[in-house]
């Protein structure tokens, strides 16, 4: 474990629970982003024209590594680990272009090769790139929190709508309806103190809405048996890594879009636990990322990063034990041991997940919006800021599209809403509170601190 933590005054991300304790809520993490670590393997081997047994193997490479990242992110090692409560998993920001490299004919080979080596630079840069936290006062973190709980919601929608835009029945009255009781017992069960059933309501709502999904004849678990129990990830599996320049080049761009949505994370999490997050833990926080990603092709998987609907769930159970997380990395790395176990939680309803996510993403802007209430907007420009920054980090949210006649590496960016946000308040910021500083007698507030 990274000794700073002994030299340290109790933190709240350093609160011990009992070992059943966390075994429950760390299970909660690991199904309230089960969808969105499964899914860009699920993507990207189907592009690549895989069969149902090759994608097996990637979906447990996720699971495998997202829990060895996760555990390194949560316990640190020196230099590596923010020891802040973040699930770590396959980015869904490199989907798009990981696609792209499979369709530009290098196959996984090239996928891998451009991971490797965008990481590897990814890893060189982190100390540097954590230097800008001075420049992320609660103006731009509420900005940019506000913004991952809405980039979000597409997501939970599409879930409560089925997942699939293929399936037969996507969007259907019943996927939605399914969503919505799931919904409604998250939010009955956040009101019952007794038992610390408030604490592990999203836990229970994705169980009762599995057993009212089996009795409406929505999902089944016949085919939990069906393949290995046991499976080590094989390095290397679909053959050794192909470098291609313009391959890393993307990728290198995309790595800059992951290493400012998991700074925007980590100081997400710290204002929801109090806890000060400084550009040495992000530093470490970054560095994690990279080390986890540089690792994450050698076991064929991708990019990893912080997962932003994990920061929801510490905000809406009030759970901000780093060792939750933790353990919840521990179940990861299991599931990608055990396929079996893999598929028994795979059997829970994309409309499940979706009912949860609505609550959970919906969490994540809110704590962005308590963040911008504190912020002073009298005789400043803090109000413009806002405005501005918060309308252009919308934009990719509610037109996809909206880049796409611009060069790629313009539009890899920017089709993040939480980046085109990120990189919107932090120039509005400079531009306005910064540079302006001597001309105008109202400060701008500090980097965010301990509460």
């Amino acid at each position: 474990m990274n000794t700073r933590t002994s030299r340290r005054a109790p933190r709240p991300e350093d609160e011990r629970l009992h070992w059943t304790k966390n075994l429950a809520h760390g299970m909660q993490h690991v199904l309230s982003m089960y969808g969105g670590i499964i899914a860009p393997p699920l993507i990207i081997g189907t592009a690549a024209g895989l069969s149902s047994t090759e994608i097996g193997v990637l979906i447990a490479s996720c699971l495998f590594i997202g829990g060895l990242a996760t555990i390194l992110q949560t316990i640190g090692l020196p230099f590596f680990g923010s020891q802040l409560p973040l699930v770590q998993g396959t980015s869904f920001a490199s989907v798009a272009t990981l696609v792209a490299i499979v369709g530009g004919g290098g196959g996984l080979p090239a996928v891998f090769g451009a991971v490797l080596g965008a990481a590897a630079i990814g890893l060189l840069i982190a100390p540097f790139f954590a230097r800008i936290v001075r420049f992320f006062p609660p103006v731009v973190t509420g900005v940019v929190i506000t913004t991952i709980g809405i980039s979000l919601i597409p997501v939970a929608a599409r879930w409560a709508m089925g997942g699939s835009a293929t399936a037969d029945d996507y969007g259907s009255v019943g996927n939605i309806a399914l969503a919505g009781a799931t919904l409604l017992i998250a939010l009955v069960l956040s009101r019952v103190r007794a038992f610390g059933i408030n604490r592990m309501a999203i836990l229970l709502a994705l169980v009762l809405g599995t057993v009212i999904a089996f009795i409406a004849g929505k999902t089944d678990f016949s085919s939990v048996g069906d393949g290995a129990i046991f499976a080590i990830p094989q390095p290397f599996a679909f053959g050794l890594p192909v470098f291609e320049i313009s391959g890393i080049i993307s990728m290198v761009i995309v790595v800059l879009v992951i290493l400012t949505e998991t700074t925007a994370d980590m100081l997400a999490v710290g204002q929801i636990t109090g806890s000060k997050v400084d550009s040495r833990r992000i530093a470490d926080g970054l560095r994690a990322d990279m080390l986890s990603s540089v690792v994450a092709p050698v076991f064929n998987t991708f990019t990893q990063s912080a997962f932003a609907q994990n920061v929801g769930l510490v905000a809406i159970t009030g759970v901000k034990s780093r060792f939750v997380v933790a353990t919840g990395g521990g179940i990861l790395l299991v599931l990608g041991l055990l396929p079996v176990l893999g598929r028994v939680v795979a059997t829970l309803p994309m409309a499940v997940l979706g009912g949860a996510g609505i609550l959970l993403f919906g969490t994540v802007a809110a704590s962005g919006i308590r963040t911008l209430s504190k912020v002073q907007y009298e005789n400043n420009f803090n109000f413009l800021i806002v405005a501005a920054s918060l309308a252009i980090g919308c934009i990719p949210v509610v037109a996809p599209d909206f880049f796409d006649q611009f060069p790629s590496w313009f539009s890899t960016v920017f089709h993040s809403g939480i980046s085109s946000a990120a990189i919107a308040a932090v120039l509005l910021n400079l531009l306005f509170n910064e540079i302006g500083r001597k001309r105008h007698p109202v400060e701008s507030e500090a980097a965010p601190t301990t509460a």
